[in-house]
């Protein structure tokens, strides 16, 4: 009797697909923290103001004068699918009572479809190890462990389909390019086989094969194209990633005897000639929703230049003003190389930046052998790697996530390393002490990727904790919160919210009607809107003295209001709990202060890089805060515990009043009432 030989699974696969799940569990737990405000508004608050008719917060690159945002591919990626969504709900919310229309949904659906569209980077990168011959089971798992995919990958930026755009993009110009090698030797070698027969036969045989070898100068063209307008109109940056992309399609065969600059230059011509059909289609979309273009005007006829808008044109005009640009922050122009790259791939990003400066040394020295080909696969790697980076170096507003869509490339080229080691033969030409030493403790195959697997892992389960569930976590539940307490209010209450050091809250969450929106009235016929009832004050980093002043200057127009209309109203104050021991002073301080703060509720967890955590403080001992309570507020440590440092209870509150600082904390405003 035979038994058939079980060969055990790779155990990268394995790593490989329970991080592949981790990525989509993330999405439903969910996801509480917020990386910065376009996640959110260049395309959730938009799609559910638009769909849900929800009083949301529009931002200025949706100006319809001037806009720069393109609304195409969030119609297909976001709107459709919202719109299924509320054909859905009405039917759950009917007949079991579930709507599908509340925060939770709101956050987690626009997650779980960019979820799935992640997975493009996954496949692309196994389509391409596979097409080349690579081991595709760790570069996945590296893939896949990455912080990026966990985190940036699955939130609604513009740059994650970017990224994913780029990685297809980066499978089809590797793909053809093996393909027109492939061809381009048979040819060669056809077309030799050819001259030397001396029979007819043989030439005719020979002939009848080099035609029957497929074509590839132009393959998968008009896919390239219109992923590339795609891109464009989704991020206008996608020129800077797709340029080194296409220029390796339009550069296979240069130099070969098969094919001459005459198909170069045609293969721009048709690229260009097959990017016309959705270039027109993306632009008579944004030209209709910003309302350049309406549909009386195209039955008339009546259609001139002026009733389309080019949306990345304007995105280009805008952001080539370098003063335009250092509106939303100034960074050296060394920022991406030296800070995001390492933050975003750790070990990995710094591997990539030294492999760069040692081709730069090799190619000053010289040592041109050394160095990749232009037409490799590596040449291609490099240039879709550090062509980018280096273009978006001279643009002095920079971000980690603008790098992201160089992730596949990066995870290809240099991943293995964290498995192999730096080095797998002694990389220097002359022996010396020193070096023996570098090689035998650092760079070897037997020490190094002991220290670099162990920084690649922690770094990013840190920075998946991090970005993913502290960093700004409170402002959905914020959010989140208010959207019941609307619900539950009386309908002559007035909300009033004052924020201050956190990002800005995503109103969709809240999910109150539009006050924009005209409605009729069935009975009579009349038009009218909705009276607004929620009211939002965003004062960013605002000094708390002057923000003490602003509630101050609040709670009189409200107080006028109750008296002279009968208005009655909430006021509320949400900022990081780390600041407030320094708001708790400043009521304190004020001897003839007439309003008061009453704690309602932290959200954790929640960190504001704008108000960080102190580590000396004092700890919280109640939740009412207001100012006639002497006690709400104690030392870290007691009187008898002022000798000894050390001391259990100290350490015990110590640790408490930082625990207690990361968090969103909630407070009422109120009158002082003369009891």
């Amino acid at each position: 009797m035979q038994f058939k030989t079980i060969k055990p699974k790779d155990p990268s696969l394995v790593s490989y697909f329970i991080l592949s799940f981790l990525r989509i569990v993330l999405v439903f737990v969910p996801q509480l923290g917020y990386i910065h405000p376009d996640e959110f508004f260049q395309s959730v608050e938009v799609v559910a103001g638009d769909e849900y008719g929800l009083e949301v917060t529009r931002t200025w690159e949706f100006n319809t004068t001037y806009p720069i945002r393109s609304m195409a591919i969030t119609y297909f990626g976001l709107k459709i699918p919202f719109s299924l969504l509320r054909f859905v709900s009405m039917y759950t919310n009917y007949y079991l009572g579930i709507n599908l229309r509340g925060s939770y949904i709101t956050l987690v659906f626009p997650r779980l479809l960019m979820v799935a569209l992640s997975f493009v980077n996954d496949w692309s990168l196994y389509r391409i190890c596979r097409s080349y011959g690579l081991q595709y089971q760790f570069r996945l798992l590296t893939l896949a462990s990455s912080y990026v995919m966990l985190v940036y990958a699955t939130h609604t930026f513009s740059n994650s389909i970017e990224m994913a755009l780029c990685s297809l993009l980066l499978y089809i110009v590797s793909d053809c390019m093996i393909h027109s090698n492939t061809v381009i030797y048979q040819r060669e070698f056809l077309e030799e086989k050819y001259r030397k027969a001396q029979r007819t036969v043989e030439k005719v045989r020979f002939y009848k094969l080099k035609m029957s070898l497929p074509s590839h100068s132009l393959n998968k063209c008009v896919l390239m194209a219109t992923l590339c307008v795609a891109g464009v109109f989704n991020r206008p940056t996608f020129i800077l990633f797709g340029m080194p992309l296409v220029f390796h399609w339009l550069l296979r065969g240069m130099g070969t005897k098969t094919v001459s600059f005459t198909d170069f230059n045609l293969r721009i011509m048709i690229f260009v000639l097959s990017a016309i059909p959705s270039l027109i289609l993306f632009i008579v979309i944004d030209s209709i929703y910003y309302g350049y273009l309406t549909m009386a005007e195209i039955e008339l006829q009546d259609i001139g230049i002026n009733n389309f808008v080019v949306t990345p044109v304007n995105f280009i005009r805008y952001n080539i003003i370098a003063e335009n640009t250092a509106q939303h922050g100034v960074h050296p122009f060394y920022t991406h190389v030296l800070v995001n790259v390492p933050l975003l791939y750790n070990v990995l990003g710094v591997l990539a930046i030294f492999s760069l400066i040692f081709m730069i040394y090799r190619f000053a020295t010289n040592d041109y052998t050394s160095l990749p080909r232009a037409q490799s696969f590596v040449g291609l790697m490099l240039s879709a790697i550090f062509f980018p980076i280096i273009s978006l170096s001279l643009i002095n507003h920079q971000e980690a996530r603008f790098l992201i869509p160089i992730t596949v490339p990066l995870v290809l080229l240099h991943a293995p390393k964290l498995k192999v080691g730096l080095s797998a033969n002694y990389p220097f030409k002359t022996p010396s002490r020193l070096k023996d030493f570098l090689y035998h403790n650092l760079l070897c195959p037997a020490v190094s990727p002991k220290y670099l697997l162990k920084i690649w892992y922690t770094a990013n389960v840190i920075l998946t904790l991090f970005y993913g569930f502290l960093h700004q976590g409170g402002v959905y539940q914020l959010a989140e919160y208010f959207s019941r307490q609307v619900d539950v209010r009386s309908s002559n209450v007035h909300i009033h919210l004052v924020t201050s050091h956190i990002y800005s809250v995503p109103q969709c969450f809240v999910g109150l009607p539009s006050t924009e929106t005209l409605l009729v009235n069935p009975d009579n016929g009349q038009k009218y809107r909705r009276t607004k009832q929620f009211f939002l004050y965003e004062y960013g980093s605002l000094d708390l003295d002057q923000l003490y002043r602003k509630l101050k200057l609040l709670v009189d127009v409200c107080e006028m209001r109750a008296i002279s209309a009968n208005q009655r109203y909430r006021l509320y104050l949400a900022i990081p709990s780390s600041l407030s021991e320094q708001l708790n002073d400043i009521f304190q301080n004020r001897t003839a202060a007439l309003i008061k703060h009453s704690q309602v509720r932290v959200f954790y967890p929640h960190l504001s890089i704008e108000a960080m955590p102190k580590v000396f403080g004092q700890h919280p001992c109640g939740i009412n805060t207001d100012v006639d309570e002497l006690d709400d507020t104690c030392p870290i440590y007691a009187l008898e515990d002022e000798q000894n440092p050390f001391s259990v209870g100290r350490m015990l509150k110590q640790f408490s009043s930082v625990a207690h600082q990361f968090g969103l904390i909630l407070y009422r405003i109120e009158v002082r009432r003369i009891k």
